[in-house]
């Protein structure tokens, strides 16, 4: 049966399954597919409490684990019935093992959850992390979602496997250690209370990251595109948004030295595809430019704009002559 349904799919269906998610930082969690070209949901896990009898069920075999389904009332896809959140974990854990066997390394699978929840480590599984501070008083809407101690976390980030995603809102005058795993994540949304703009974007290593932050200085972002003309430093990144209250534009990008293309020639469109899906739609926000920067080491161009109260950096993989040949 499993050959037949992948020999049948294989060209059609499969071919736009790139990753494959277990969110379980909601209820219910659920495991989908993104980007297809909406979200499309594998399998949903309820908690059963009191209801409906055995009889209601069908019950299949996953991984060796019996589980009890239902179909979705609506869209047909099916449920997991559990008793206990262990019965839960287990159930994600049997369904990647099934998963594995039946993909393989054919896409890229992914959990999403709050850090202090059961985190299962299973061969080829990245975290997607949102990191919360406990919550005030007894009930759960009350809980503070801005971080005032980094110590706890920073322990966690220290025994744990590099992260794919980081999701955090801090509310402290002090950033990781350099040799943190935080600035390793591919992916990083991040909330700034106070000025920290300068030592993430100093030590960040991954390939797309959202600040937003109260308020920054053109020094800072001068210091951060010095460096990335230089090949000093970001190597890996992708794409920047960091999001204020107040950026002068032509100010900053003075500051920063970028070039310019003719007002009356339209540049490239630069648009990568998110590692994550996150906000709407799965591609990053386009950026359409008339200034751009290059490195010096290898000649890449990035794309350079501010609107409104957002700077977007953008990194091609054209070199220059080849972006300006992009341009009509």
């Amino acid at each position: 049966m499993k050959k037949l349904i992948k020999s049948s799919q294989i060209n059609t269906r499969f071919k736009s399954i790139k990753q494959i998610e277990y969110d379980n930082s909601r209820y219910p969690g659920r495991v989908y597919t993104p980007f297809m070209p909406m979200l499309d949901n594998i399998v949903e896990f309820i908690e059963r409490s009191d209801y409906g009898t055995d009889d209601e069920f069908f019950q299949l075999n996953v991984s060796g684990k019996v589980m009890n389904f239902q179909l979705h009332y609506l869209d047909f896809f099916p449920q997991v019935y559990y008793n206990h959140p262990r019965d839960k974990e287990a159930a994600i854990v049997s369904f990647h093992y099934y998963f594995l066997d039946f993909f393989g390394d054919a896409v890229e699978y992914l959990y999403r959850d709050e850090y202090k929840e059961f985190l299962p480590r299973l061969p080829k599984l990245s975290w997607c992390l949102s990191f919360w501070p406990e919550q005030v008083g007894f009930w759960p809407q009350r809980r503070d979602p801005r971080i005032r101690d980094i110590k706890g976390i920073a322990n966690f980030l220290a025994s744990s496997p590099v992260l794919k995603q980081i999701d955090m809102n801090l509310y402290t005058t002090e950033l990781f250690s350099p040799e943190s795993k935080f600035y390793q994540a591919e992916s990083i949304v991040l909330t700034l209370n106070t000025n920290l703009v300068p030592p993430f974007l100093r030590h960040f290593q991954g390939r797309q990251a959202l600040l937003i932050c109260d308020r920054w200085n053109n020094l800072d972002l001068t210091e951060f595109m010095n460096r990335w003309k230089s090949g000093e430093g970001s190597r890996k990144l992708e794409y920047l948004s960091i999001r204020s209250r107040v950026i002068t534009r032509n100010e900053v990008l003075n500051a920063i030295g970028v070039k310019y293309i003719d007002e009356s020639k339209t540049p490239p469109t630069h648009k990568l595809p998110k590692l994550l899906h996150s906000g709407f739609g799965p591609n990053t926000e386009p950026i359409i430019s008339h200034s751009y920067v290059v490195r010096e080491t290898d000649n890449r161009v990035a794309s350079v704009s501010i609107r409104e109260d957002t700077f977007y950096f953008g990194v091609w993989k054209e070199t220059v002559d080849e972006f300006l040949r992009m341009v009509k």
